[in-house]
């Protein structure tokens, strides 16, 4: 357990200066509410008007958000493949050419459907 203690330590003082950092930002902080504050940013578009609820986003949205997610997640398998390529030889290559090549099918289909064209 010992060996254990100072990331223990140091996981204590990381939460505790971010939960300091909230509490006292909110206490301290100034309070000017107003309209463009409470108000949705979308990267200096002006904001449209939502109906109450919010609304709905486009479906682009949500498709280059599973593009990234897709991508994201295939490259995390590659750090462990590329450690041990030396020892899982031919398998391992074979393997990992499935892989990238059923991730490239479904990008292509993507692709081909529309879903990375921006009008």
């Amino acid at each position: 357990m010992e060996l254990y203690t100072p990331v223990l330590v140091l996981g204590l003082l990381a939460a505790g200066f971010a939960v300091f950092s909230v509490v006292i930002s909110a206490v301290v902080g100034p309070k000017r509410y107003n309209r463009a504050k409470l108000d949705s940013y979308e990267c200096g578009i002006e904001p449209t008007p939502q109906p109450l609820g919010g609304g709905r986003f486009p479906i682009k949205y949500f498709i280059t958000a599973m593009m990234f997610i897709v991508f994201d997640i295939e490259i995390i398998f590659l750090y462990p493949w590329a450690v041990h390529f030396d020892a899982m030889q031919l398998f391992g290559l074979v393997e990992m050419v499935l892989f990238i090549a059923t991730v490239f099918v479904a990008y292509a289909y993507v692709w081909r459907r529309g879903g990375l064209d921006w009008d």
